[in-house]
């Protein structure tokens, strides 16, 4: 790398013996994270020669089904923020709020 500044984010997996997730810590300390525990990770990298997402989807084997439905809820509703930022194209980030909406009363996640 060259002399650019540089920022790293990290994730630390315990595994028990038959390789299920037991224990999530991330880090990030440009912003002031050091291995906290996390229940659940996603996440996504663009490979622009393939032209398509990789994934990793990780989650600890005590993470409460309804737990799992709101984390879930919530990064619909990030994606769609992110994605009204990222291109600019409100009509759709809105048809995506309203599918997080539907989502939600589906699920009984609104109070």
């Amino acid at each position: 790398m060259s002399n650019k500044n540089t920022s790293e984010i990290k994730f630390l997996v315990e595994l028990d013996e038959n390789r299920v997730p037991e224990k999530l810590m991330w880090s990030a300390k440009d912003g002031g994270v050091e291995l906290e525990e996390a229940k659940a990770i996603m996440l996504s990298v663009w490979d622009s020669k393939a032209k398509e997402s990789m994934r990793i989807d990780l989650w600890t084997k005590d993470m409460p089904v309804d737990e799992m439905k709101i984390f879930f809820h919530q990064t619909l509703v990030a994606m769609s923020e992110t994605f009204k930022r990222a291109t600019d194209d409100e009509k759709m980030a809105d048809t995506m709020k309203d599918f997080c909406d539907y989502f939600a009363e589906k699920l009984d996640l609104k109070k």
